[in-house]
């Protein structure tokens, strides 16, 4: 037996290296690549957890660093004039709790010139005047005085939805000076969201029951929503369509796998992606949303406008009957991988994708992040991505060449992950603190080739083992 070890120990040594090599512990960060002649150049903005925001040039370069602003599952967003809006303050989530957040702009200095206090801010907010908070042309928030939706969490008891409390989500609208203009309540419209009876007893008994990050609260977080946004100006509505009024709000459930539009006069909900996706040919064709992400209508002006763009984040999500993965129901709907995907929600077509496959990858699970995550169309047509779980920030085309990839070297103390939630691109026109930097290519070497100086850092054994395969 001894010696029947002893013959195989060089391939398993060789094995054990070739699946090391499969998930690298070392890799680069910062820039990895970048293609000035193809990307839509501008700064990237994006926040982590105890460190606050950073604002990057193309070539990874920190331009500035928000230490006050921003967390680990909130956006931070830049406005014109170099001012950015986020989460200051308390990390709880629960409206007008003491110990929430508040929601706060601040200058390039990191000097507070708004701020609506205790706003409970969770996943989104918006600007009045730019429905998403990316950059469209001529699209840009009201900074003096326009009004802000805020996505944020409240304590309700439904028993329509289940026996346990719930961490309910509430959107509502403020003023300039803080006063709730309009607010909608997501288990108040259950009814709407065309679940099973299945799906109804599962909710009911398993509605997700999580401790909140506000202290000492806690509840069913049964439809988790991380996304909210105007639909803004749009063809749709241009042509009749009335479900896609521009002060109509688009939501999606992570913990449900929907996407919904709601009406801002009647509350109540027009179009619903989900959450059975075998109803009808055209859903089949779409395939299950699971965990998604930042869903939100492309704004006029840019390139896919009136289209429904969503990270579709795969993972596990969802209520239904028991399956062998899910015993109890609950995270019924499970896939390993992630997709980006671009949808006409008048046909219910999807019009592009971007996944593993299309950027060449065989194996889906090249591209996954389970969690957080988002994706923005930009003005010259390309997409950039945040596969936030690895802190993977990148631009492709509409063929699917990366353009541009940085890889975020911020990772936490405690515990050994560099999370990006989302990220943003701006022109250079939004920093006028800044002159626009000299554009330089970064050129990735060529990985599928192994140098001989790699050989060096490798054990003797290994080496002659490796050498002998070649």
């Amino acid at each position: 037996m001894k010696r029947a070890i002893l013959l195989f120990l060089p391939f398993l040594i060789i094995a054990g290296t070739v699946f090391l090599w499969s998930y690298p512990s070392v890799f680069p960060h910062g820039t990895t690549i970048y293609n000035p002649e193809k990307a839509f150049s501008g700064y990237t903005l994006f926040s982590v957890d105890n460190f606050g925001a950073f604002l990057i040039d193309m070539r990874g370069n920190v331009v500035r660093h928000w230490k006050n602003v921003g967390s680990v599952d909130h956006p931070v967003k830049m406005l014109p004039g170099g001012r950015v809006m986020g989460a200051t303050g308390n990390p709880g989530r629960i409206i007008g709790d003491e110990d929430s957040n508040d929601l706060a702009i601040v200058d390039w200095d990191d000097n507070v010139l708004w701020t609506y206090p205790k706003a409970g801010m969770h996943h989104d907010f918006e600007r009045y005047g730019n429905p998403v908070g990316y950059y469209a042309p001529g699209l840009e928030p009201d900074v003096a005085t326009g009004k802000t939706l805020i996505l944020s969490n409240k304590i309700v008891s439904k028993r329509q939805v289940s026996y346990r409390p719930l961490l309910d989500d509430i959107l509502y609208i403020i003023d300039a000076e803080g006063n709730i203009l309009w607010e909608w309540l997501a288990s108040s419209h259950i009814d709407e969201m065309g679940f099973s009876i299945e799906a109804r007893n599962t909710m009911f008994r398993y509605p997700n029951y999580v401790m909140s990050r506000t202290p000492g609260k806690v509840g069913g977080d049964w439809i988790h929503i991380n996304t909210a946004s105007w639909l803004g100006p749009n063809r749709w509505y241009d042509q009749g369509d009335k479900r896609f009024h521009p002060d109509n709000i688009i939501y999606d459930g992570r913990q449900t796998n929907t996407t919904g539009i709601i009406d801002h006069e009647t509350g109540k909900i027009v179009w619903h992606l989900g959450p059975d996706f075998e109803s009808t040919e055209e859903l089949r064709d779409i395939g299950c949303t699971v965990g998604l992400h930042h869903a939100h209508m492309i704004p006029k002006g840019l390139p896919g406008e009136g289209h429904i763009l969503i990270f579709d984040n795969g993972g596990f999500a969802g209520f239904g009957a028991p399956n062998p993965t899910a015993p109890f129901g609950m995270n019924n709907a499970r896939r390993d991988y992630s997709r980006v995907i671009e949808l006409d929600p008048v046909k219910m077509k999807i019009v592009w994708e971007y996944n593993a496959n299309k950027a060449g990858n065989r194996d889906l699970a090249k591209f996954y992040s389970d969690y957080v995550s988002s994706a923005q169309r930009l003005p010259n047509g390309n997409t950039l991505i945040c596969e936030g779980a690895f802190g993977r920030l990148f631009e492709v085309t509409p063929e699917y060449e990366t353009v541009w990839e940085y890889i975020s070297p911020y990772y936490q103390e405690k515990e050994n992950f560099n999370m990006v939630y989302r990220a943003y691109r701006v022109p250079y026109g939004y920093v006028p603190q800044l002159e626009a930097p000299v554009e330089e290519a970064v050129i990735p070497p060529d990985d599928r080739i192994l140098r001989p100086k790699d050989l060096e850092t490798v054990s003797p054994a290994i080496r002659q083992q490796m050498e002998k395969s070649f």
